[in-house]
């Protein structure tokens, strides 16, 4: 989602440089997304005989057809998601137009807009406004704020932000009644913390700005919360990641808006432990978070811990079989790191945001956008001896659709992650081949080129175009990963030292015009392991190109069964296409052992039984690509004294 910290007193930078890809990764993510992703869904929603209902509850909610409420209660905010990625998609202005005016028709008197609401109030024993926490009206009402921003940013058309103001007026009297009469409220994935900010970014207007600072009081004030919804103890006393894992990264996230307006410093503590805590313990190498589909929330003793769905689970808790890891927890994630970048711009924020983009939010969507993961896991065996709540491989349709949208509008927005501006400093954030015009509060003005054909090479070449040579500084990120990284300016070469790694480096353009950057980052493939205490992987070693996660496939390799690396050899770097989509493939040796009890819980080990094999590896992004098959990503390291 997009935000515009421009004027927030708090952010020491903003995202409105919009980079537009020419060629690459990001581009081929971006024209998946809006060629045949977009596309897909939107015919899904506009089906007024599919499950999902969205576009057809809006049309029986402001009366124009008749019918019952179908389909999920979080719909209306899927469909809010997926106008946001059609605006920055760049579809059709009229098309656009029409859902609008079809959205602005289900709107009540009062502003109150949520279709499941609207359609069971005319009905006896229907859905009633706010009876149940779970049928996600707030997530509904912060995904339409979130949107009208979008597309008044994007098209020029405030059409939505009319209906949006008109939600905000109902919300707000909604919140006095509550004050009034002592209660509480906490509401389930919180997408209005993020929407209430970005209304109040958008029009100016304070009200908005106070909506959120009450919404996010009053989850204070809930007796006999939960850890599933993260209103157990007070906000400001939480230190641990923990329970739902879409709730926490959107609650975390909207608390983080809040501190980019008002500098309240009391919410830092809790900000911080729990994003060390996420870093440190709970996040998965390929960028997932919320480990198990159900899981423990422990807080102190194991009487007292509380079943949690989507949970994060305990320290280090990190399957990889049965990983949860659903697709809009690992967006949230994003979200959550833009906004810290704001406060303190370090590489630690930009190279986690570039690790799910690169792996896991890249692996949710098929190469050809049009099937998808709800969840991702990182091992996949041909059969399983127990039941999962979810498919094995992608699906076109699935009965929770969130995820699908969120990639959407993230996939169509990447271009404001390319790039993070100062008043006379311009980050560096997500590298790829495109341009985007750049104008600082110094007085810099210019237009900038990236040339790269990153993430598979690492040489990424900085050109400028400026009519006025105004100074300013190129601050480039060096990710945490490269180790031998060096910097060319004009033809002067400098090797930056290993400590750069995960840092920025400054580099200071005096003339624009007559500049050029050339930055070479360390892609050579790597073995990566585990903290000891992640027990699944203990003894076992992942490999690594660049921001890339790499896996085995069956189809490359057989059975992934009993398979090892072997530690102290090169690897082979070999091109490869898979669909359309280009890719570097890497082959190490290795060993497969060959058990002469098959099905045994337990077997003895001869060593003759080792036979040496040459494995083949492809980026985790491109699995699942080429029919049902074994897919893992860890494997045990042996390697000579």
């Amino acid at each position: 989602m997009l935000i515009d910290t421009r004027k927030s007193p708090y952010a020491k930078v903003s995202f409105t440089a919009r980079c537009r890809w020419t060629g690459g990764f990001l581009k081929d993510r971006f024209d998946t997304t809006a060629q045949a992703a977009i596309p897909h869904i939107l015919s899904i929603f506009d089906d007024a005989d599919s499950f999902f209902h969205e576009v057809e509850n809006f049309r029986i909610a402001a009366g124009l057809t008749q019918g019952e409420f179908r389909g999920n209660p979080y719909g209306d905010g899927d469909f809010y998601k997926l106008l946001e990625a059609m605006a920055c998609a760049g579809m059709p202005h009229e098309q656009l137009d029409g859902y609008i005016r079809l959205i602005a028709s289900a709107q009540q008197a009062d502003g109150y807009l949520s279709t499941k609401q609207i359609i069971g109030e005319r009905q006896s024993g229907g859905a009633t406004r706010h009876s149940d926490v779970d049928d996600f009206e707030e997530y509904n009402f912060g995904h339409l704020m979130t949107a009208a921003c979008v597309l008044a940013r994007e098209t020029g058309n405030d059409a939505l932000l009319t209906v949006a103001r008109r939600v905000c007026d109902y919300l707000d009297a909604y919140y006095q009644r509550v004050l009034a009469g002592n209660g509480a409220q906490t509401a389930v994935c919180p997408s209005h913390y993020m929407g209430l900010a970005e209304m109040y970014r958008q029009t100016g207007e304070q009200r908005y700005l106070s909506m959120l600072e009450t919404a996010i009081a009053l989850r204070d004030r809930v007796t006999n919360g939960t850890e599933d919804n993260q209103d157990r103890i007070p906000l400001r006393e939480q230190r641990v990641i923990s329970g739902h894992a879409v709730r926490a990264t959107y609650l975390y996230a909207g608390v983080t808006d809040l501190y980019l307006e008002t500098g309240d410093s009391t919410l830092l503590p809790t900000l911080n432990a729990c994003w060390r805590n996420l870093l440190d313990t709970k996040l998965y190498i390929i960028g997932g978070l919320g480990a198990l589909y159900t899981g423990c929330a422990p807080f102190g003793d194991l009487i007292n811990a509380q079943r949690v769905h989507q949970a994060f689970g305990y320290a280090y808790q990190l399957p990889n079989i049965t990983a949860y890891n659903e697709t809009c927890a690992a967006l949230g994630g994003i979200f959550w790191a833009q906004r810290r970048f704001a406060i303190q711009p370090d590489g630690e924020a930009f190279d986690l945001i570039e690790r799910i983009t690169c792996n896991l939010a890249a692996a949710a969507i098929s190469l050809d956008g049009q099937r998808y993961f709800y969840e991702n896991m990182l091992r996949r065996t041909e059969t399983v001896p127990y039941h999962l709540m979810w498919p094995r491989e992608r699906s076109d349709t699935f009965e929770c659709f969130c995820c699908p949208t969120n990639l959407s509008r993230f996939f169509t927005e990447t271009g404001y992650y390319a790039y993070a501006q100062g008043a006379d400093t311009l980050y560096t954030g997500l590298y790829g081949q495109g341009e985007t015009t750049v104008a600082l509060e110094n007085g810099a003005a210019f237009r900038i080129r990236q040339q790269t054909d990153y993430p598979w090479d690492g040489r990424i070449r900085f050109v400028f175009e400026a009519a006025k040579d105004v100074p300013f500084t190129l601050m480039l990120r060096i990710p945490a990963w490269s180790r031998d990284s060096s910097l060319t300016v004009n033809g002067a070469v400098t090797a930056l030292p290993r400590a750069s790694a995960g840092q920025y480096v400054p580099v200071r353009i005096d003339r624009p015009s007559q500049t050029e950057v050339l930055l070479q980052l360390d892609m050579a493939p790597r073995f990566t392991l585990a903290h000891p205490m992640v027990e699944e992987d203990e003894g076992q070693a992942c490999v690594e190109r660049g921001p890339l996660v790499y896996c085995l496939e069956s189809v490359d390799n057989g059975s992934l069964q009993s398979l090892a690396f072997k530690g102290d050899t090169a690897f082979g770097e070999y091109p490869m296409q898979i669909g359309q989509i280009p890719l570097v493939a890497l082959e190490v040796d290795g060993y497969r052992v060959t058990r002469d009890t098959a099905g045994a819980l337990y077997s003895r080990y001869e060593p003759s039984l080792a036979q040496p094999v040459t494995l083949r590896l492809i980026p985790y992004f491109a699995w699942d690509n080429r029919g049902f098959g074994e897919m893992r990503i860890w494997l045990p390291l042996t390697v000579k004294a």
